[in-house]
Parts: C-alpha cells; sequence; structure tokens
C-alpha cells in the first residue's frame, strides 16, 4: 500500500527499509519484499514483526490503513471478543506507521480509560510486538511517549483530571476500551486533537450498554455506511475467531458453560451484544433454569454435603412476637435462612445453552428454606446454630453487615471455621452478583419443586421484581435487588450467597472477564 502522491510519507518507506535490511536481508529476504513489508500492514505483520495477523484483525487494520495514507480522516469502530487480539491489531498498526512517518515525523495519540495499568499496557505492547523484529527498539520520553526518528506516539489517560492539554495527533487518534471513556471528556478535550489536521481515529473496545462512547459512534457510523457504502465498523464475535483459532473456540464453549450464555458478561465480551442499561435481573430463560425438580427436604440425608445461607434483617421488628417463624408478606425486613445441598454436575449434563458440558461445576440445590419476621438475635443464634449442627453442614455464609455482625461473631464462636462472615458494600455486592447470575445462568443454582409454600412463593417474588443498573462499563459494577418501595430481596440475597462459598466449591480458575473477585 503505496502512500497517495507517491509517498507523503516521504523517505520513511526507504528509511524502514534500510532499517530492516540489516536484519532480514541478511537472512536472505529480497529488497522487493522488504518493500512490500512496508507498502502494506499485513506483509509487514508478517515479514518484519513475524507475528501475521488474522484475517479478522487485518479487515479493520487496512481500512485504518488506507484512511490514514490516504488522508481521509475517517472514523472507524473495531469490536472485538476478548482475548481475540484487539491490541496486538492496535499495536502492530501503530508500529508500522511510526515507521513509514519517522522521517517526515508526526504524532500519535492513544487515550485509555486510565494510565495504569490500561494506556500502560498498551506502551508495553508496542514494545512487545517489536522486540522479535529486526527494527531497532523506540526511543523513551517523558510521559508516556515513545519515538521512531522523528514520529512519535503518546499515551494518555482520559480519566477526569488528567492533563492532555497541547497534544495534537497528526497520524491517529486512538481510544482504547472506549466503552469506558466519558463520553463528555473524549469530545472536549480528544477529538480536536485530530480535527486540527484531519487525522484518522478509531475507537477500539467491547460493548456494554447503548448510552458509551462506542454505542454512541457506531450508531453514526452505521448511517455514514448506509450512505456512502464505506465499512467503518468491524465486529469480531468469538464465533468468527473461533473459525481461525480452535482453541480459541474451546475455551468460550467453556466459559459459556461456566456462566451461562445469557450471562452480562458473555453476551457484551464474546458476543458484543449492548445491554439495556436497567432491566430485570433474572430473565425468563434464567429463571426457568433456576427452577429445579427435586424436592424439598426436612432433613439431611446420609452421604450429602450441605450449606446454609442467611440473610440477615437489617433491623428488628419488637412489636412482633420474638421466635415467631414465618415466610412474611415481603413488607418487613426477615431473616431469610437457605439450606442448600452442593453436587458434583453429573458428567454429561449439557450448559444451560447445550453448549458445553458442566461436567466437575459444583451445582447448588435449595432442600429448604426459613423465614423469621420480627425475632431476636438471640433467638435467630440458638435456631441457626441448630440448624447447622442438625443439618452437619460444611459452611455457614452469613450477612455480616451492621446488625449481622453480632450474629455472625456468635456463631462463630459457637461453629467455629465453618462460619463465613459476608460483608455487603458496592464492591462486594456486585461481584456477588455478578457471580449469582453466572450459577443461575448455567442451571448450577437450581430451587426445589413447587410445593405451595409461602417461603416459596416470596422467593419468587422478589427474583421476579429483582432489577439491575450497571456503571460505566464492565469494571464498573453492578447494582441490583428490589428497588425501593417494590418489597424486600431477604430471600434472594440469602440464595445469592451461595456464590459466596469458599474456592473449592466454586468453579476453579477464575474468569479472565471478572475484573476483580475479592470480597469485603
Amino acid at each position: 500500500m503505496i502512500p497517495r502522491g507517491g509517498s507523503p510519507a516521504g523517505g520513511a518507506t526507504s528509511a524502514a527499509r534500510r532499517t530492516a535490511a540489516g536484519g532480514a536481508a541478511s537472512a536472505g529476504r529480497p529488497a522487493a519484499a522488504l518493500a512490500r513489508a512496508m507498502g502494506d500492514i499485513g506483509a509487514f505483520s508478517a515479514l518484519i514483526l513475524r507475528r501475521p495477523l488474522r484475517p479478522y484483525q487485518l479487515a479493520p487494520a487496512r481500512a485504518i490503513a488506507r484512511s490514514v495514507l490516504g488522508g481521509l480522516g475517517h472514523t472507524y469502530a473495531v469490536m472485538m471478543s476478548r482475548q481475540a487480539g484487539k491490541n496486538e491489531t492496535s499495536a502492530q498498526l501503530e508500529a508500522w506507521l511510526l515507521q513509514l512517518y519517522r522521517r517526515r515525523g508526526g504524532s500519535i495519540i492513544k487515550a485509555a480509560p486510565t494510565y495504569r495499568p490500561q494506556a500502560l499496557n498498551s506502551l508495553l505492547r508496542l514494545r512487545s510486538v517489536l522486540a522479535g523484529s529486526p527494527l531497532p527498539p523506540l526511543t523513551a520520553g517523558a510521559g508516556g511517549r515513545l519515538s521512531c526518528g522523528n514520529a512519535a506516539i503518546a499515551f494518555y489517560s482520559a480519566a477526569r483530571g488528567a492533563s492532555v492539554v497541547g497534544a495534537t495527533a497528526d497520524i491517529l487518534l486512538e481510544g482504547d476500551e472506549a466503552q469506558d471513556l466519558d463520553p463528555t471528556r473524549w469530545q472536549k478535550d480528544f477529538m480536536p486533537m485530530a480535527a486540527a489536521r484531519a487525522a484518522t481515529t478509531v475507537l477500539w473496545g467491547t460493548a456494554w450498554t447503548a448510552d458509551t462512547l462506542l454505542a454512541r459512534t457506531i450508531r453514526g457510523l452505521e448511517e455514514q455506511q448506509a450512505r456512502d457504502g464505506i465499512q467503518r465498523v468491524f465486529r469480531v464475535p468469538w464465533q468468527e475467531v473461533a473459525r481461525c483459532s480452535p482453541a480459541y473456540g474451546r475455551f468460550v464453549q467453556g466459559e459459556i458453560a461456566r456462566l451461562g450464555a445469557r450471562h452480562p458478561l458473555i453476551r457484551t465480551q464474546y458476543l458484543l451484544e449492548e445491554l439495556e442499561d436497567q432491566a430485570g435481573l433474572f430473565s425468563s430463560a434464567t429463571r426457568a433454569l433456576m427452577q429445579g425438580t427435586h424436592r424439598r427436604e426436612r432433613g439431611p440425608r446420609p452421604g450429602a454435603s450441605y450449606a446454609l445461607l442467611v440473610d440477615v434483617a437489617g433491623g428488628l421488628d419488637v412489636s412482633a412476637a420474638a421466635g415467631v417463624t414465618e415466610a412474611g408478606d415481603g413488607r418487613r425486613d426477615s431473616t431469610v435462612a437457605t439450606l442448600v445441598e452442593i453436587q458434583q454436575t453429573p458428567p454429561g449434563a449439557p450448559a444451560g445453552d447445550g453448549a458445553s458440558s458442566l461436567e466437575g461445576l459444583p451445582r447448588y440445590l435449595v432442600r429448604d428454606r426459613m423465614i423469621w419476621t420480627g425475632a431476636e438475635h438471640h433467638v435467630l443464634l440458638g435456631a441457626l446454630s441448630t440448624l447447622a449442627e442438625r443439618w452437619a453442614v460444611r459452611h455457614l455464609v452469613i450477612d455480616a453487615t451492621g446488625l449481622g455482625a453480632g450474629l455472625a461473631s456468635a456463631l462463630g464462636a459457637r461453629l467455629g471455621p465453618r462460619v463465613i462472615p459476608f460483608i455487603f458494600g458496592t464492591h462486594s455486592k456486585s461481584q456477588l452478583g455478578w457471580r449469582f447470575l453466572a450459577l443461575c445462568n448455567s442451571g448450577r443454582f437450581q430451587d426445589h419443586a413447587p410445593d405451595g409454600s409461602p417461603e416459596q412463593e416470596r422467593f419468587w417474588r422478589e427474583v421476579a421484581a429483582a432489577r439491575y443498573t450497571l456503571g460505566e462499563g464492565p469494571g464498573q459494577g453492578l447494582r441490583w435487588g428490589v428497588p425501593e418501595g417494590a418489597g424486600h430481596d431477604d430471600a434472594l440475597i440469602s440464595a445469592a450467597l451461595c456464590a459466596a462459598l469458599p474456592q473449592q466449591a466454586l468453579p476453579s480458575g477464575e474468569s479472565h472477564i471478572v475484573e476483580s473477585e475479592e470480597w469485603l
């Protein structure tokens, strides 16, 4: 690919060829091959970087290259499923452009939601793609800047408060993880960087909700595509990657089995589907997977393994008779204990979408459910201790937030390390929600068969009423529960605590698409 007008990169192609000649030509590559390598990003990838891009990576890379070298100033949006090579594509494109413009000069600007780790990771990726090539390393400068002759690339944080004044994108403007970039910040501080020289702009990322910078940009670009037929939006879902890499396909199939095909992180980061920014937490398909056929039981079976999950009422209703156990009407805060049996998924059991086997992953079957409304904590202490001993539970997970702290401490003194306190906070509840959705969407949490009990009716009423809202990006959290005024969510929270069971009772190997799994 030769720049418009012969060579707007001037002697950049010749200079890069001479730079590479010492390593590549000495290995027996003819000069014509070197010229071709500097004239096409695909050839550069294979012959110079020795890290050939795949077809789904080459398509957007070549489109962006045409716009840059032709001075077209187009804007592009590139969405690839997680671990499909988005960052590799971006880094190789940057390496190629820096070599082309090393004599003429110019700047590439790349913004990320944060400098550390996101912008810094992009800088390190660019260095790594050059490490195995005959090209010399880039020169490091101050403030996240790398130079190649007279051309340079600068990496910036787009976080609020970060300084980006005075930068200009002569060659290319990039926004990485654009689903997490603040649209106002991008429009005000970064878009003007490309305007002065009509530089090409690229937003890289994955799907999230319809109001992200990436989603808004895609809608506008698709309108332009419809008018002029020039492709500006490139989507690469996991199935397309799997055609090039069967191992990747097997990995994603395993993630779908583990998390469920309708889990928000599967839908966004692998299927590239947008989510509603607020909606019902459990779809009808998920609720169907949560309904089991096993019976409710009032006593333990020999050889079975059990856990007790307790959500503690936030306050006491002193008008209620102490010690009364009832299902309640959902309008009063209650303490709820859910008794689950922990089983290994039988061999050959399909995932919720039939995509892969769940063999080896644990599942949680609700065997009983108890609700106390208005019970004082000394009464709850006796009742829960008795339940734990009667069922010989392996673990007792209890809400230790606020008033629950004292009850959790007292149970720990009686039952020892089997008691696992769980403190609810913004982060811990978000992670609990993600993991509980994974269990439900893969059919690994199941309620007992319908028995007409008020306890079960309350649980399913709360499931139907539960809603969620999402943060600005996949790392920004899940806020979920029954909205204020629609009742309590004690039975739902109690059940969800199965997702806080110890690691040996959860799938081994946390998914890389869940940013953090630490518990408060």
